[in-house]
């Protein structure tokens, strides 16, 4: 954890602009400002304009209403963009309570969560109402890691600039400042899953604050912050850490943190699964070197995510599933016994890599068919869930030889997880994507969901979805082009002018089973 306390400077005035926070005092004491005129205007006038002028710029919410949203907490002016984004998603729908999670910049050596439960935590747009009744309910539920501890909150930056946003888009709705002080999986469960309990029945939505990297390159930033943000979309905590863990350890120059309220973001994800979530999806990424006032040398990451329930109207599984199968035919060409052995040489592949051979024997006594130069993708899931995906679009390889190196990439060299363990290659299933040769259309009314993968460029960036993403997120064209913007570092409309976009179909076959 970094105790950090960095921001841009307004040079504002107003009420409080500058003012520190109390030093103890009485648990009834209001919380009065620590960074206003730092890190956001310390005006009245100026912060809601500001708040204002990046809303307008916001996308319209890309799914139902949210849980939960994961949303940054650097000043304004570096992350003001991607905090629009994030709370846009939130703006259409009523909540009766706003819980804000924070991470702990400013209390060295504690490792709990604080609870705030005392008096209202002034910002310069008025007083906001803390909810006593969800504090209390949180202090009874986990007695063990939820204490009431005033200092925590008096200097900690990371929910205080998510105070502002609270009460400008939701006017007289309390919140509930909680400070998660430790990353430890254990804790961050119990006190997610005690925070659901705690505000059941209230609407309640749930905002984790975190920056993501700090301090790498920009374009080590974006690889980085793209790996942690596609776990934490996974909502799968343990996955979150070993990303982390993952990443802190290739060495990146200049890598301090990948993500600065892993903590609160563990919170938010137990506590949005008890409270009926089911998947999460990143809205938005920035980081301070895309702004005038950043540099490329050396930035820190902003990441937005929404956890969501389903959306109303959308297909079971079993819709999807057939949706997923009518993809796969979509672009046959490979015969039964091609296939099996494509599969074949992709598990022999990851077999030989364990044996500590280079690639797996008789790779050149492949069909002639299997020779022809193709791209493809290889997927591996475990228990249902991707273990990982890695890919090679160049139709420059044989395609028997892409299949068996994608297939060794996607189990050790996928960034989002750890390498495959000889004993989880048995419960593993593979699927592989053969790709059709891309084609440039003129516009997005050219891409067909459920038929087309699509590949976007723009600016010198780039991103892909095969082309059963879509219908496996239940994505329409404009969403599917939205993310794919996104996953790419674009501006999430930058599809709708000035990109080249490509489609390809694919052929999708997996094995039926572990084995």
């Amino acid at each position: 954890m970094l105790f950090l306390l960095t921001g841009p400077l307004w040079f504002g005035s107003g009420d409080g602009s500058a003012t520190p926070g109390g030093a103890g005092g009485a648990a009834a004491a209001a919380r009065e400002p620590a960074v206003a005129g730092q890190f956001y205007p310390g005006d009245q006038a100026r912060l809601a304009a500001a708040i204002d002028a990046d809303l307008a710029r916001a996308q319209a919410p890309l799914g139902p209403r949210p849980v939960a949203l994961v949303a940054p907490h650097a000043g304004y002016v570096f992350c003001g963009r991607i905090l629009a984004e994030a709370w846009r998603q939130a703006r259409p729908h009523r909540y009766g309570l706003i819980v804000l999670l924070g991470t702990n910049h400013s209390d060295p050596g504690f490792t709990r969560a604080s609870v705030w439960d005392g008096g209202p935590w002034r910002t310069p747009l008025g007083a906001a109402a803390v909810d006593a009744r969800a504090a209390a309910a949180l202090l009874a539920a986990d007695p063990r890691d939820c204490v009431a501890r005033p200092a925590t909150h008096r200097g900690e930056h990371s929910i205080e600039v998510q105070v502002p946003w609270a009460q400008r888009l939701f006017p007289g709705v309390p919140i509930l400042p909680v400070v998660v002080a430790s990353e430890d999986p254990e804790l961050c469960e119990r006190v997610g899953r005690a925070l659901a309990a705690a505000v059941r029945g209230r609407d309640a939505l749930i905002v984790a604050s975190s920056d993501l990297s700090h301090y790498p390159a920009q374009a080590d930033a974006r690889a980085v912050d793209g790996a942690t943000l596609a776990a934490v979309a996974a909502m799968d905590a343990a996955g979150l850490q070993r990303v982390i863990g993952a990443q802190m350890r290739r060495g990146v120059r200049g890598l301090a943190t990948c993500a600065c309220g892993e903590a609160p973001i563990l919170v938010a994800m137990a506590a949005a699964r008890d409270l009926g979530a089911t998947r999460g999806a990143v809205i938005a990424y920035g980081n301070s070197g895309d702004v005038p006032e950043g540099g490329s040398s050396r930035v820190v990451g902003y990441g937005a995510v929404a956890f969501t329930g389903k959306a109303e109207g959308e297909p079971p599984a079993p819709v999807k599933a057939a949706t997923k199968a009518a993809t796969a035919s979509a672009a046959g060409t490979l015969s039964a016994a091609e296939r099996r052995t494509l599969l074949a040489r992709a598990r022999d592949a990851i077999r030989a890599r364990f044996a500590g051979e280079s690639r797996p024997a008789g790779e050149g006594d492949c069909p002639a068919a299997l020779q022809a130069r193709r791209g493809a993708f290889v997927t591996l899931e475990e228990g249902g869930e991707l273990r990982g995906c890695i890919g090679h679009m160049a139709e420059d390889t044989p395609l028997c030889r892409v299949v068996a190196e994608m297939a060794v990439e996607a189990a050790f060299g996928d960034p989002r997880f750890p390498p495959l363990r000889r004993k989880e290659l048995d419960r593993c299933t593979l699927e592989i994507s053969v790709l059709t040769p891309m084609r440039r259309v003129a516009g997005p009314g050219d891409v067909v969901v459920g038929r087309d993968g699509v590949l976007l460029r723009k600016a010198g960036r780039s991103a892909v979805f095969l082309p059963q993403v879509a219908g496996e997120q239940g994505w329409d064209r404009d969403v599917l082009l939205t993310q794919l913007a996104r996953k790419a570092g674009l501006p999430p409309d930058a599809w709708r002018e000035g990109a080249e976009l490509y489609t390809f179909q694919a052929e999708v076959f997996g094995e039926a089973e572990p084995r």
